[in-house]
């Protein structure tokens, strides 16, 4: 054991010497807010790599060297044999009842002679066959089992909401609250018999909807005998993620890159990205490479119990397989935790790798490759999780290091209907071109573009590092990649472009300003044309007089239906000062007002309405909506002060000086009574009427980056030495209410600090809950700062605002 634990040990600081770096979830494929795949793990080959929502969906990489088999790229996925078929797969009826049954209705000797029989799936939602209303359902199935095996049986289970399952009298299963997919539990030996069973089940309707289907499976034994192979390091980049291993005598390289350079709108809009390998012997030894490469072709649908089919084909150097639904519901389904089913998922590689290509189920893909045994079979039709295979053979290699790359894309035919009109992707624009197309061009531009994707990792870092230290540096570039693929870029019919985003894991609104607002700094800084994106439908949404309220509208739909407001409350206050306060910014980052000029009606009517309503709001909500309603609320109030003194800044520029003095007085007037109202000795309050709360002053950061001067300086001083003694362990909370806290609000905070010792001792915190969660989702963005755990949302462009010191820097902002 003294010798186990020495090594692992070593090991351990073998990894820390070598920079490993460390993430909640680690970026592998990042496009939009669908093809978007992960690892949530410390090792990419601890579990399946899942879509952000944490849906399956697998990709899988083993490497033959010589004559023995590595997994390096996602964990083993169980395969299983039906014994008794849920309605995913046969069309079956139960007995049922909506009534209180008899004692021991679930046991095989009840007679239940007068139940009804409905066929499965019972519930209140699309997919029932048997309506269900009520509060609570009984549930008798029996079935005959020809002969057990020692497999290991489970219970395949959909609900909504609290079940009780019976096998033969014995309770399986138990759980409170619901499920919105089949789950997989399992049932102890001995209790499924040879002969007759019956499995029963009681499900309550607590809330919501109702859902309910069931059926057994067992596992299909593991016959094939693959080793892991040893990682020995991960690194995170902005555009890349790359691990190593060791493998036997080889030593394998995985880069997982997507290519999104912000400058260049048509690559970072193009979905398409690449993973190679590259390999060399580590023992001076010549050994014989091969590596598999499968997809899964549940990345192109909603649930796994859709059909898909798929094909093989070839494109001028390229070796293609492709797969999609069989329904090609294009932008039927809007939401949140719902994944694109219409579209096609692609896999490509250049023939001069000599790739030997398949399509079958996982286990049969796997045992091809094993065998080197492959299907000549190039179509498929109206079948379920299909692998999309791939071997590349490297022959022989020694200690020269050889790379060859696979490039994964999809194309999702439709984008987002805007305001009824269904807009192509970006490469599609032009019309004429097909995907395949697109792949040939993203083929030939491989070298080219890792080298400028390397280059720009570097240039990050570097400036990220020179602006606010390492750790700063770190959380950028982990954020980077998911800022971006929380959007969807498109053009307008009227040609604007349009960057909109998802709010991921919160309500699945699209174009919500108060995500916009959060995430501007990191297109600010690498390109204030997406910013634009981001706005313009808003600003269409009331100058098309689609929107007739006085403030700006809080989101444009639920994603990816940008066809007016759906969230259900307005926030004024928030919304208007949001807008005028990012046209500012584009304003600055260009060094001229022509986009303001362009959306000044507009604006002043906004500018109005802050002037009459934004000092001291109303009983609303502001951003941080899950906090609650909070009138007279400080932070909201500077919000429209520093709004007004945007855009009296924005009038003087556009040489409007009447109105720019106007707006200027009003707002600084204002700014002199907020110190007033919301002083509470060493600090100021949460709100003008309660001076034993304090929170964050995150808005006064605008009052700084675009040099307002509003505020005095001692106001930002006061407020960093007073939140320096509020600090816990993963952060400053977000206010006196509660210990939970939004990390990028912290990092907006802590660039009101007039020195970097105060800056480093804010990002620390963050830094160690990015380092150290045992939430390992997608970066979440709110999190709780006593014990690191994310209490909501994950995966959310909101982490674009880490790049708010970034952008001080670049405006050189002291």
């Amino acid at each position: 054991m003294r010798t186990l634990y020495l090594l692992m040990l070593c090991a351990f600081f073998s990894l820390r010497s070598l920079g490993q770096d460390k993430a909640p979830a680690y970026p592998l494929i990042t496009h939009d807010s669908y093809f978007s795949i992960w690892s949530f793990g410390d090792g990419l080959n601890n579990t399946i790599t899942k879509h952000w929502t944490g849906k399956e969906h697998a990709l899988t990489g083993i490497i033959k060297v010589d004559n023995q088999f590595y997994r390096f790229l996602g964990a083993d996925s169980k395969s299983y044999k039906t014994l008794l078929a849920a309605a995913d797969e046969l069309n079956y009826q139960a007995s049922y009842t909506t009534k209180q049954p008899e004692e021991g209705w679930y046991t095989f000797a009840f007679n239940d002679g007068e139940w009804k029989k409905g066929n499965a799936p019972f519930g209140d939602d699309k997919q029932a066959k048997t309506r269900w209303n009520t509060n609570e359902i009984f549930y008798r199935r029996k079935f005959s089992i020809a002969q057990t095996s020692t497999a290991k049986k489970y219970l395949k289970l959909n609900h909504d909401d609290n079940v009780i399952v019976y096998l033969n009298g014995k309770t399986i299963y138990k759980k409170e609250d619901w499920v919105h997919e089949y789950i997989y539990i399992p049932i102890e030996d001995g209790i499924l018999k040879t002969g007759e069973n019956i499995l029963a089940i009681d499900c309550k309707n607590t809330a919501g909807g109702r859902h309910l289907d069931a059926g057994i499976v067992e596992e299909i034994p593991q016959d094939i005998k693959v080793l892991n192979a040893a990682q020995t390091n991960v690194t995170v980049e902005a555009t890349s993620t790359t691990y190593t291993f060791t493998c036997g005598g080889v030593n394998l390289k995985v880069t997982f890159t997507s290519p999104l350079l912000l400058n260049d709108i048509n690559l970072t809009a193009r979905p398409i990205s690449y993973i190679s390998y590259a390999v060399k012997s580590n023992n001076a030894k010549a050994h014989n490479v091969d590596v598999y490469f499968s997809a899964s072709s549940n990345i192109a649908v909603n649930t796994p119990n859709q059909a898909v089919s798929a094909w093989k084909s070839k494109k001028e150097n390229l070796a293609i397989l492709k797969a999609g639904t069989v329904e090609q519901p294009v932008l039927e389904k809007k939401g949140d935790d719902v994944r694109i089913d219409w579209g096609y998922l692609y896999i490509a590689i250049p023939d001069q790798f000599k790739p030997v290509q398949f399509i079958g189920t996982d286990k049969e893909s796997l045992n091809a490759f094993i065998k080197s045994k492959y299907p000549v079979q190039n179509q498929f039709q109206n079948l379920k999780s299909l692998a999309l295979s791939s071997v590349i053979s490297f022959g022989s290699i020694s200690s020269a290091e050889v790379e060859k790359y696979v490039m994964l894309g999809y194309d999702d035919i439709k984008s987002v209907e805007y305001f009824g009109e269904k807009l192509s992707p970006v490469w599609r624009k032009n019309g004429g071109q097909s995907f395949e197309s697109q792949l040939v061009n993203a083929s030939n531009e491989y070298v080219s573009l890792k080298s400028k994707c390397i280059a720009f990792n570097a240039r990050l870092y570097a400036d990220a590092k020179k602006a606010g230290g390492e750790e700063y540096a770190n959380l950028c570039k982990l954020a980077y990649r998911q800022a971006i693929a929380a959007h969807k870029i498109v053009y307008a019919p009227n040609g604007d472009i349009l960057f909109l985003s998802k709010e991921n894991f919160s309500n699945g609104s699209i174009n919500t300003v108060d995500v916009t607002y959060p995430s501007a700094p990191q297109f600010l800084v690498y390109n204030p044309e997406l910013l634009k994106g981001m706005l313009n439908g808003i600003f269409y949404y009331s100058e098309s007089g689609k929107w007739k309220k006085p403030f700006a509208a809080h989101d444009l739909g639920t994603y990816p239906l940008a066809n007016g407001q759906t969230y259900g409350e307005d926030m004024p206050v928030e919304e208007a000062g949001n807008m005028i306060i990012l046209t500012a910014a584009i304003t600055k980052a260009e060094g001229n007002a022509k986009y303001a000029e362009k959306h000044w009606e507009v604006m002043s009517v906004w500018a109005d309405y802050l002037l009459k309503e934004g000092f001291d709001p109303a009983n609303q909500l502001c951003t941080d909506d899950f906090a609650g309603h909070l009138a007279r609320n400080a932070n909201l109030s500077v919000k429209a002060i520093v709004a007004l003194g945007a855009y009296a800044q924005m009038a003087q520029q556009l040489g409007k000086a009447d109105v720019a003095s106007k707006y200027r007085n009003a707002a600084s007037d204002m700014a002199k009574k907020w110190q007033e109202l919301a002083d509470a000795g060493d600090h100021f309050a949460l709100t003008f009427n309660n001076k034993n709360t304090w929170s964050q002053k995150y808005n006064l950061v605008w009052d700084k980056l675009l040099k307002l001067d509003l505020f005095p300086a001692e106001v930002y001083k006061k407020e960093i030495n007073f939140y320096l003694t509020k600090q816990n362990d993963f952060g400053l909370p977000l206010d006196s209410r509660k210990t939970y806290t939004k990390s990028d609000w912290i990092i907006w905070t802590a660039t009101l600090a007039d020195n970097q010792a105060d800056f480093q001792n804010f990002i620390k915190p963050v830094y160690r809950f990015a380092t150290e969660t045992v939430s390992k989702v997608p970066l979440s963005d709110w999190h709780e700062t006593t014990n690191g755990k994310m209490v909501g949302f994950q995966a959310r462009s909101v982490v674009g605002g880490y790049f708010i010191k970034m952008l001080a820097d670049k405006w050189n902002i002291k």
